[in-house]
C-alpha cells in the first residue's frame, strides 16, 4: 500500500509540473499553435520530473554511470510513447469537444492518470526490471 500511495504522490507532482508548464507556456505565448506548444512543453517537463522521482523513490534505481542513466532514460521515454498518446488523446479530445482551457486540462488530468497507471507496469517490467525484482 505504501508503494501505491508514493506512486500516486509522485504522479500528482509530475501532473502539477506538466499542467503548470502548460499554463506558463500559454501565458508566455499566445500565437499560432500555442496549445500544441504548451502540451509539448508540459510533456517534457512532466517526463523529466517523473523519471527523476520514479528512479529514486519507486524503483530505487542507481545508474552505474552517466551512459547507463541516459540509456535508461531513453528506454523510460520509449515506454512512455503509448501512454503519452493516451494523455494527448484525452487532452486534445477534450479541447476539441469543449473548447475551454479548464476542460482541456481536465482531459489532460484523466489521460495522465490512465497513462501513469499503465506506465508503472511497463517501467517495472521493462525499464527498471533489475531493481523491481
Amino acid at each position: 500500500m505504501r508503494l501505491v500511495v508514493l506512486y500516486a504522490l509522485i504522479a500528482a507532482i509530475a501532473t502539477v509540473a506538466n499542467i503548470g508548464a502548460q499554463e506558463l507556456t500559454v501565458r508566455a505565448y499566445g500565437g499560432p499553435y500555442h496549445v500544441v506548444l504548451s502540451v509539448f512543453m508540459g510533456t517534457g517537463v512532466g517526463l523529466v520530473v517523473k523519471y527523476v522521482l520514479d528512479k529514486a523513490f519507486i524503483f530505487n534505481f542507481r545508474a552505474t554511470d552517466a551512459k547507463h542513466d541516459a540509456q535508461t532514460f531513453v528506454l523510460y521515454t520509449a515506454m512512455g510513447l503509448a501512454t503519452t498518446a493516451i494523455f494527448w488523446g484525452f487532452e486534445f479530445g477534450f479541447n476539441a469537444l469543449f473548447r475551454s482551457k479548464e476542460m482541456r486540462y481536465l482531459g489532460g488530468l484523466i489521460g495522465l492518470a490512465l497513462g501513469y497507471w499503465i506506465k508503472y507496469h511497463l517501467d517495472k517490467r521493462y525499464v527498471f526490471r533489475e531493481q523491481a525484482s
